[in-house]
């Protein structure tokens, strides 16, 4: 929510710009509530989590600079540089799906009472062949993927105009 009215605050004017201002605000402050109790939570609850990063100390420079980026979107709110915010948003949620995916790694499915039973990387994966094939496609898809967000994106740039026929 916070992450798509803060995109939304840089995508228009006028009172829905204003509208959407109060609504980046209100949702700020839910996703660092929200952050603080799930983090606390995770730590408390669910310790093999946070493994990872005991035995690699060099690691928590990433929560470190998640905690920067989460204290610098209100910051750049409200100084009204809703770019630097929305930057700093993503860098929020790429570090989270960074640090929850270096606190799962192997483990896709992890089985608490019997660990043996886990589904990992390695016991999940296809063959060799399928993942070549896999590859291939990524390799073709992904720069098509590329190439039309950055056409969407520079077709829609700037600010959305409201006028008497906007609905």
């Amino acid at each position: 929510m916070m992450h798509g009215a803060i995109f939304l605050t840089m995508k228009t004017e006028n009172r829905l710009f204003v509208k959407l201002h109060v609504l980046a605000n209100n949702f700020i402050i839910f996703f660092v509530v929200s952050f603080v109790i799930t983090t606390l939570y995770t730590l408390l609850y669910i310790p093999h989590l946070s493994d990872f990063f005991r035995d690699h100390p060099v690691y928590f420079v990433l929560p470190l600079l998640m905690i920067l980026s989460i204290a610098n979107i209100p910051r750049q709110v409200k100084k009204g540089r809703y770019r630097f915010a929305f930057l700093s948003s993503t860098l929020t949620i790429s570090i989270l799906l960074i640090m929850v995916a270096l606190e799962v790694f192997p483990y896709l499915l992890y089985s608490p009472q019997i660990p043996a039973n886990s589904i990992t990387v390695y016991n999940a994966a296809s063959s060799t062949k399928t993942m070549k094939i896999l590859l291939i496609m990524a390799l073709i898809g992904t720069p098509m993927v590329g190439v039309y967000t950055s056409f969407v994106f520079w077709t829609f740039k700037g600010k959305v105009k409201l006028d008497e026929m906007s609905y």
